[in-house]
C-alpha cells in the first residue's frame, strides 16, 4: 500500500500579500491584486498593468549580502519556504551560507538556496513546465515521498518575471488584458468580456510529509494529497486543445492515482486563465470527465484576484485549495458579470461560499501543452 503524504506547513508571497493570513484574508473576501506597473514604464505597452508583490522585505528572510547577488525569484522562494518550514516547525535554527556560494538566475538556484538555507541534503531538482511548473513539483515531490525516497519535502515555485521584455513576448502574443482603466477587474475568468490573463509574480511552498513521520513529531495537519496526474495535449505550442482532451485526460490521471470517483470531487479550483481559449477548453475538459456532477461542483478561479503568477501559480492555488478545506470556504471567481453560453457551469461567481469541503481538485495547464493536476483530501486518520 502507498505511503499517505500530507501537508504539514505553507508559505506564500503573492499580489494579495505577504504570508497565508494576508493571502486568505484577501482571498475570502474578493480581493484584487491587480493594479498599474510599477516597477517599470510600461507607458509603450498595450497592456500595463500586472499583480505586482508589494512591502516584500528581502531582509526579512535572507542575509542583506546573501540577497543583493540573487534574482527576486529566489528571495521569493525562499521567503516562501521560510514561512512555510516555520509553520511546520521543521527548522532547528539558522544556517550560515557559505561565501563561496555563487548566485546566478538560472531556475535551479530557487532550490539549490533553499538547500542551502535550511541544510536539507535529499532529493533536489528544478521543474520548468511553465504553468504547470509548481503544480509538477509538488506531484513530483509527492511521489518521492510515497515511494519511500525521502521523509519530508519543500516544494512549491516561484516566478518574477515583470519586465519588459516579458512584457513585449507576452504581448506580442496577443495574450494579455488591455482593461489598463480597471486593473482591478481585468483578470475576469470564465465571464464572456474576457480579454487575456494578467502577468503577476509571487511564489509559495509546501511541506509535504510522510503520514507517520509528521504524526510521529506531533506536527499540525492541514490535509493530505492523494492524487496527481499529468499529460500532454499534443495540439499547440501555445493554445491548448480545443476540446479539453488534455484537460480531461490530466484530471482522470489524478482520479485513478487518488482512487476516487468524479463524484468524489467536491470543488475545483480551476486553472482560470482569463483568456479566451483556455476557459472554455477548461469547461469541456471538466464537462467531459464529470458528466453531470460537472454542473454541481463548484469551480472557482483564484486568478481572478491574483492574476497569473506562471510558475508560482500551481503552488499558490494548491494552498488555496488547502485551505478551502480548513477552513470550509469556497473563494470566488471575481469580476464574473456576463455569462459566456460555452463557460456554463458554476464558477462561484463574486462572493465566496460558505461549504464543508473534503476534497478539492487544483488545475494547471502551461504552454506546450503540459498539464498537471493535483488532488487534496480532509486528512481522516
Amino acid at each position: 500500500m502507498p505511503r499517505r503524504v500530507v501537508i504539514t506547513g505553507v508559505g506564500m508571497v503573492t499580489p494579495l500579500g505577504i504570508g497565508v493570513e494576508q493571502n486568505w484574508d484577501a482571498v475570502s473576501n474578493g480581493k484584487s491584486g491587480i493594479g498599474p506597473i510599477t516597477k517599470f514604464d510600461a507607458s509603450a505597452f498595450p497592456s500595463r498593468i500586472a499583480g505586482e508583490v508589494k512591502g516584500f522585505r528581502s531582509e526579512d528572510f535572507l542575509a542583506p549580502k546573501v540577497a543583493k547577488h540573487l534574482d527576486i525569484f529566489i528571495h521569493y522562494a525562499v521567503a516562501s519556504a521560510r514561512m512555510a518550514v516555520e509553520d511546520a516547525k521543521l527548522e532547528k535554527g539558522p544556517r550560515r551560507i557559505s561565501p563561496f556560494f555563487i548566485p546566478a538566475i538560472i531556475a535551479n538556484m530557487a532550490s539549490g538556496q533553499i538547500s542551502i538555507e535550511f541544510g536539507v541534503r535529499g532529493p533536489n531538482t528544478s521543474i520548468e513546465t511553465a504553468c504547470a511548473a509548481s503544480s509538477h513539483a509538488i506531484g513530483e515531490s509527492f511521489k518521492i515521498i510515497q515511494r519511500g525516497a525521502a521523509e519530508a519535502m519543500i516544494t512549491g515555485g516561484t516566478e518574477a518575471v515583470l519586465t519588459p521584455l516579458a512584457l513585449g513576448g507576452f504581448t506580442s502574443m496577443k495574450s494579455l488584458s488591455t482593461r489598463n482603466e480597471e486593473p482591478e477587474k481585468a483578470s475576469r475568468p470564465f465571464d464572456r468580456e474576457r480579454d487575456g490573463f494578467v502577468m503577476s509574480e509571487g511564489g509559495g511552498m509546501i511541506i509535504l510529509e510522510e503520514l507517520h513521520h509528521a504524526l510521529e513529531r506531533g506536527a499540525n495537519i492541514y490535509a493530505e494529497i492523494v492524487g496527481y496526474g499529468m499529460s500532454a495535449d499534443a495540439y499547440h505550442f501555445t493554445a491548448p486543445d480545443s476540446d479539453g482532451l488534455g484537460a480531461r485526460l490530466c484530471m482522470e490521471a489524478a482520479l485513478r492515482d487518488a482512487g476516487l470517483n468524479p463524484t468524489d470531487i467536491e470543488c475545483i479550483n480551476a486553472h482560470g486563465t482569463s483568456t479566451k481559449l483556455n476557459d472554455i477548453s477548461e469547461t469541456k475538459g471538466i464537462k467531459t470527465v464529470f458528466g453531470d456532477h460537472a454542473r454541481k461542483v463548484p469551480i472557482s478561479s483564484t486568478k481572478s484576484m491574483t492574476g497569473h503568477l506562471l510558475g508560482g501559480a500551481g503552488v499558490v492555488e494548491g494552498i488555496y485549495s488547502i485551505l478551502t478545506i480548513k477552513h470550509g470556504l469556497i473563494p470566488p471567481t471575481i469580476n464574473y458579470e456576463f455569462p459566456d453560453p460555452e463557460c456554463d457551469l458554476d464558477y462561484v461567481p463574486n462572493k465566496a461560499r460558505r461549504a464543508r469541503v473534503r476534497t478539492v481538485l487544483s488545475n494547471s495547464f502551461g504552454f506546450g501543452g503540459t498539464n498537471s493536476s493535483l488532488i487534496f483530501k480532509e486528512f481522516v486518520p
